[in-house]
């Protein structure tokens, strides 16, 4: 409870939770093609069981600090255990998003393709406990640094164990929100997979020591979002405006004096 120690457990929770936006937008989009009645409680058993693996990498702190040792040479790049872990979470990622964008965009039923007398595919759903471990291994890439980070700020494991329980509770509280949101906006979607994909670049990119500064990203992704607030505001102005014609003439017929 001393100052110091209060200090470094809100810098670390305040690092979780920025950290944690692009993993949220990653659960809505995979738990978004489940059954509805199994979304919930997917996304909080892929958050809750993520503790785990958190707690696993802070607890194996002194191998986390490894990682960050040369393990090999390619084209006279050092390559190290957290740029394998980078480069594989990035390239996942964007297939992952490449594929759910396409099939978002490919017609999926027979008529949709003039196909006349072919019988409409079902829609294909995704497995619950795959889905699940899809979040939990994004969630090491996505914690990653962030314990790395933790390390550096801190000597104290009790104090890193707080910011990760606080920072998941916190996000569970968030996901499902978010989640209703998506589902009101589907048009969101499409902008939250290109989040993932440009992630995944900015990952990659990482991986390979080439330096792409995350103000820059959380920036664009932050133009994005005010851009699309602008569209829906405007869709939603036009939207309302005959509704707001067909009040305005009830109020003209009532002013009318009688004959």
């Amino acid at each position: 409870m001393q100052p110091a120690a209060l200090l470094s457990l809100g810098g670390l929770i305040a690092l979780e939770l920025v950290l944690a936006v692009d993993n949220l937008i990653f659960i809505t989009i995979v738990t978004s093609r489940l059954p509805e009645a199994q979304q919930p409680s997917a996304r909080r058993w892929g958050l809750s069981l993520a503790v785990i693996t958190r707690l696993m990498l802070l607890f194996s702190a002194a191998w986390i600090i490894t990682l960050t040792q040369p393990w090999f040479t390619i084209f006279g790049e050092e390559i190290s255990g957290r740029d394998l872990i980078l480069i594989g979470g990035g390239l996942f990622l964007i297939w992952k998003a490449t594929m759910e964008i396409h099939e978002r965009v490919t017609p999926s039923h027979a008529d949709e393709l003039d196909e006349p007398g072919a019988k409409p595919q079902p829609k294909r759903t995704p497995a619950y406990w795959p889905t699940i471990g899809q979040i939990m291994i994004l969630d090491v890439v996505f914690s990653l640094d962030s314990v790395i980070t933790a390390i550096g700020l801190t000597r104290h494991l009790e104090i890193m164990v707080v910011a990760v329980l606080v920072s998941v509770v916190i996000m569970i509280a968030a996901a499902e929100p978010l989640a209703r949101f998506v589902k009101r906006n589907p048009n969101v979607v499409m902008l939250a997979l290109s989040f993932l994909v440009m992630i995944g670049m900015a990952l990659v990119a990482e991986g390979m020591d080439i330096t792409v500064p995350k103000a820059i990203i959380y920036a664009a992704m932050g133009f994005s979002v005010a851009v699309e607030a602008l569209n829906m505001l405007s869709r939603r102005a036009k939207l309302s405006q005959p509704f707001r014609d067909i009040r305005e003439d009830d109020n003209r017929a009532q002013d009318k004096p009688q004959a």
